[in-house]
């Protein structure tokens, strides 16, 4: 092989990587696309986070608009968004709060709910980590939006403050009302 093209596929191979990453540093890492956008939310299950209510199933949900809410009381972000969604929840009276909890801390989730307050009307616990996966749950917190026929509307990753609220929300809220 020429010296040339020899000395080309190592420059050639950098410019491809150089180019993917600077595509990503544009992307904003709160916006994954999800291939459950525009899909029904998945057909579930579960225990709630107080062994008395029983369980709860996706079909306890249906004409409601939902905010899902997958988080921990292990998680920093979830503490983060936590006053904001107790803010949000007495605001919001045509949104049901459900809060899924991340795993088998249960007792955990338990006290930092009664130690700072429950924005959620319902609190799900995701022990076998069907759901997380059936919604393809990276981490938490993450959030869905879901329309009163049970669609999902809306994936964010990360926490919620008032300008994501404002700016990913109250638009998509506005149209299904």
């Amino acid at each position: 092989m020429n010296k040339r093209v020899k000395l080309f596929i190592p420059v050639a191979i950098f410019l491809v990587m150089a180019g993917f990453l600077l595509y990503g540093l544009g992307r904003d890492p709160n916006t994954v696309p999800s291939a459950l956008v525009d899909r029904p939310l998945p057909e579930f299950t579960q225990p709630s986070l107080y062994p008395e209510l029983g369980e709860y199933s996706s079909g306890d949900f249906l004409g409601r608009i939902l905010l899902v809410n997958i988080w921990g009381s292990w998680c920093p972000p979830c503490h983060l968004e936590h006053p904001f969604f107790l803010e949000i929840s007495e605001t919001e009276d045509d949104i049901t709060f459900i809060g899924i909890s991340y795993d088998y801390s249960t007792v955990e989730d338990r006290e930092f709910l009664a130690e700072r307050g429950n924005p959620f009307d319902f609190n799900v616990v995701d022990l076998d980590g069907s759901l997380r996966i059936d919604l393809g749950v990276t981490g938490a917190p993450e959030t869905f939006l879901v329309d009163q026929q049970g669609m999902i509307l809306y994936r964010h990753i990360g926490a919620i403050d008032a300008d994501v609220w404002n700016d990913k929300f109250v638009p998509l809220l506005r149209q299904i009302r």
